[in-house]
């Protein structure tokens, strides 16, 4: 059966992992209406004009059984120095053609634009989405988490690709895990006036997550691939925090009325958007209020500290009030976004808290040269 490949086919794009995965998969979809919003590169401060993405699927009769995007990010390139493009959004049947054909699509357009080397998945960026899960395939990803089935990674080595970066996902079971103790630094803390908790409600959220984001930019700084994030990128990607965000279950600690350290967590939405096929309609509010009621996982998108702050208390304290608050509000599961194997300190205080591994994840990456 021959295979065409349509660019720039929104609908398709959105359809393709519905028709290339069974219902049964762990496969969740973001909101249509947020998947199309990033990929505009009139919308998305991500791009500085729209020769920056491209997205591709591969059709056979007429259905769209694979999808990928083709995109760079300016500012990463600028910062370390790098002519790298990257591929996204890499879903398709299980189907050798299909992913081949995919790939290729990806790799022309990265060479036509003078890249040297290819490396994905990124949905969009390192602060998205990223990486191709290569074990732990029967676990259901949290919202912000990536999810694939097994052939994926394996057409990708198939393909010239090698694997690298290699990540892991965490959930922590609430009901067998502890909040850290009161050692005494975080006790003096405690006593201290000059350290405070800033109160979070749905009418400050904008406020609290601007506060957060310059949290995150210092905090991050030398990690691995992390480019600082702008307020206009950061509050594009959190759009509708304020409809989602559970003011319990987050923190953040001022000290002398700066922030200092911050813990962001929000509910899991995937069964709620698996419930409603990630589509807008006039029954998804009464779906989205019934699974308010009834969730009872979390996800920790970030945690940061202030490198000046580091190793003093601070983050078993503010730690130990979002594990205590989700508890008290009847969460039983808390998801993590991935950790890189070189963040050996979070990777250590994830063993500590009693997490279990969720999904591993790597990098794919190839020379165009």
């Amino acid at each position: 059966m021959q295979l065409t490949v349509e660019r720039g086919n929104f609908q398709a794009f959105f359809e393709t992992p519905f028709n290339a995965y069974p219902g049964t998969s762990a496969y969740v979809s973001p909101l249509k209406s947020d998947l199309a919003r990033f990929l505009d590169p009139h919308k998305n401060p991500l791009f500085d004009n729209e020769d920056q993405i491209s997205w591709f699927t591969v059709h056979r009769n007429g259905r769209a059984v694979g999808r990928i995007t083709a995109h760079c990010h300016s500012a990463s390139n600028r910062l370390y120095g790098w002519r790298r493009a990257y591929f996204g959004f890499f879903d398709c049947v299980e189907d050798a053609e299909v992913a081949r054909t995919l790939l290729t699509e990806a790799e022309n357009w990265a060479r036509h634009r003078g890249f040297d080397e290819i490396l994905g998945n990124f949905n969009l960026t390192a602060m998205q989405q990223i990486g191709v899960v290569t074990s732990g395939f029967d676990k259901a990803p949290y919202t912000d988490l990536v999810w694939n089935p097994p052939h994926v990674p394996k057409f990708l080595a198939a393909n010239g690709y090698h694997a690298e970066f290699p990540m892991t996902t965490f959930e922590v079971d609430l009901a067998k895990t502890e909040a850290p103790e009161l050692g005494s630094k975080q006790q003096a803390i405690l006593e201290d006036p000059d350290y405070s908790f800033l109160p979070i409600s749905r009418w400050n959220v904008r406020k609290r997550m601007e506060q957060a984001r310059q949290l995150l930019n210092v905090a991050f700084a030398a990690n691995p691939m992390f480019v600082p994030v702008s307020s206009e990128e950061f509050h594009f990607q959190a759009k509708d925090m304020a409809w989602i965000v559970d003011p319990r279950i987050s923190a953040l600690l001022t000290w002398r009325g700066e922030p200092i350290a911050t813990i962001l967590c929000v509910p899991d939405l995937n069964p709620f958007l698996t419930k409603v096929g990630s589509c807008s309609s006039f029954t998804a509010p009464w779906h989205f209020l019934t699974h308010k009621l009834s969730n009872k996982r979390a996800v920790l998108i970030f945690s940061a500290v202030r490198p000046d702050m580091q190793g003093k208390g601070v983050n078993p304290l503010v730690l130990r009030r979002v594990i205590l608050a989700m508890k008290a509000a009847g969460y039983e599961k808390l998801g993590n976004t991935w950790i890189g194997d070189e963040n050996r300190a979070s990777l250590a205080q994830k063993e500590k808290a009693g997490a279990t591994r969720l999904h591993r994840l790597h990098l794919f990456r190839k020379s165009l040269s």
